[in-house]
């Protein structure tokens, strides 16, 4: 099944919303770091694909309609290649309350201590090597955070890119793919709590 839609926002800009609502539009399977939690092989993909080894990205996907959130935003132009056909998502918010929110999830263990091996290489390699392991610097992350965004509207077609905040609920995302809008409200979900949540669940797994 290829990619319909890839998401190329970086982790806490409302992603694990977004990959509830793609999903609710009838897109299958949306892969998000949620998915990499549940597979135990999925660690070394991603650790492979950070360190330049080849990755067989049909079978990482396979079975999914979507992508969003780390670990496959940092590989956004290389599956708009692999899936011409597929949409790109821009998921952004805040700068500041982007760095406030990754200061008590994603980015509060820089060292990754407790975390299984191969769990700690690939976040050391994804997500502590784009920020230069300075996970902790607010304005340095925050010039990462926007460079990147800046990058992903440079490379996509703007006819082939939304750039989408979860505050603006349906309205935009279903315009963009074509798609009607459901009655429910948009999904709002993976709060600090939840994200923490998970966290202690892999520790347990050590």
């Amino acid at each position: 099944m290829p990619l319909k839609v890839i998401g190329a926002g970086l982790g806490r800009t409302g992603t694990l919303s977004l990959k509830l609502a793609l999903e609710q539009l009838g897109l299958g399977r949306c892969y998000h770091m949620m998915e990499v939690f549940k597979n135990p092989d999925a660690p070394q993909q991603w650790l492979d694909a950070a360190e330049g080894r080849p990755v067989d990205w049909e079978l990482v996907f396979d079975g999914y309609g979507a992508s969003v959130d780390w670990p496959g935003a940092e590989f956004y132009a290389e599956h708009a290649r692999l899936y011409p056909e597929a949409k790109v998502i821009l998921s952004v918010r805040d700068a500041d309350k982007w760095f406030d929110s990754t200061q008590a999830t994603i980015f509060a263990n820089p060292t990754y201590d407790g975390m299984p091996p191969v769990w700690a290489a690939m976040a050391r390699a994804l997500i502590g090597g784009k920020f230069d392991q300075r996970l902790s610097e607010r304005q340095h992350c925050i010039d990462i955070y926007n460079r990147h965004n800046d990058e992903v509207r440079r490379t996509i077609p703007a006819e082939r890119l939304l750039e989408f905040e979860a505050k603006q609920g349906w309205g935009p995302l279903c315009a963009f793919l074509g798609l009607p809008v459901p009655a429910t409200p948009y999904p709002s979900v993976n709060s600090t709590e939840e994200f923490q949540g998970h966290v202690r669940e892999l520790a347990k797994a050590t």
